[in-house]
């Protein structure tokens, strides 16, 4: 029979089949958490990797943003081949790897080239980049844009058609926005509709992302709702989708959050890495799981060696 991921040990949650894997998140009756982390920042602390203390608040996944695969770098990561950089990571972490790609074009690049944001060769949403991110291990990769790069979905879209071609039987895809990401006349409800679901589901997508309710203006419950169950209908996965800093927000806050996406029918939360720089803040990641599966199966995750 098919193990949920909420039965899952760590050594089962990192040697998945891309079957398997989307699978187990559907059985799992929307209480996968999806903990987003940034690896070329100081860890909250020091010397322990962003994608390790989230993983001990509960996160079964670690979507690891602004991750190069051509030059892979996460703080605090013993030294390791580069190759073998996301398997150390499910090493210590017993977690499923996501990482992002983004659709980036030369003229945002060039605008983030001082920021935070700066694109890097191995970011781009291409097929080569992809390739190489199954080959180092990756369970899914996540097709969105950061701050301002100006990701836009028909970029979204074309990035996913060459990639799903090059990995897409190998590797789970998905594919949207949290935010805006610079692009005008994509914001709100603008941002992802039924239509742009299609597009994506057509081109190649396992999972659909969209904003969290209350997290984007003019993005409500009843509104993600209708889209996740079109989705579903459409045979793919959901995850909402915290971006807006909100995992800095009152652990109240992200509390209601998580029972409003739970409402919707998703099948998986992520919640994002700037409630400090680098990662959600702690005690939200905890309070986030047990809003949407109880201590039982929190405490669970948090306590379950990674030797099993």
């Amino acid at each position: 029979m098919a193990k949920r991921i909420l039965n899952r040990t760590p050594n089962e949650l990192i040697n998945m089949t891309k079957e398997e894997f989307l699978s187990a998140v559907a059985d799992s009756e929307g209480r996968v958490l999806v903990s987003e982390t940034i690896g070329i920042t100081l860890p909250l602390l020091t010397d322990v990797t962003n994608a390790e203390f989230a993983a001990s608040m509960g996160a079964d996944l670690i979507l690891l943003n602004m991750f190069d695969v051509q030059e892979p770098k996460i703080e605090a990561l013993p030294a390791t081949d580069p190759l073998e950089t996301v398997r150390e990571v499910k090493r210590l972490t017993g977690r499923m790897i996501g990482i992002n790609l983004e659709p980036v074009d030369e003229k945002a690049a060039s605008e983030q080239a001082q920021t935070i944001w700066a694109m890097s060769p191995g970011r781009y949403a291409t097929a080569e980049n992809a390739i190489l991110a199954q080959k180092m291990g990756v369970d899914l990769i996540v097709l969105t844009g950061n701050p301002g790069n100006g990701v836009s979905n028909a970029a979204i879209c074309d990035s996913l058609r060459s990639i799903s071609s090059a990995v897409g039987g190998k590797i789970a895809l998905a594919a949207g926005k949290m935010h805006a990401s610079g692009v005008i006349g994509e914001g709100g409800q603008n941002m992802i509709t039924k239509e742009e679901i299609r597009q994506f589901a057509d081109a190649g997508a396992d999972v659909i992302l969209m904003p969290a309710p209350g997290t984007v203006p003019g993005i409500t419950t009843e509104y993600v709702r209708g889209l996740v169950a079109y989705a579903h209908s459409l045979g793919k996965l959901t995850v909402t989708a915290i971006g807006t800093s909100q995992e800095g927000a009152d652990t109240d806050t992200v509390k209601r959050i998580a029972l409003e996406c739970k409402m919707t029918g998703t099948d998986m939360h992520h919640i994002g890495d700037s409630g400090c720089v680098g990662m959600a803040l702690p005690e939200n990641i905890m309070a986030y799981g047990i809003a949407i599966r109880g201590i039982r199966h929190t405490y669970h995750r948090m306590a379950q060696s990674i030797a099993r």
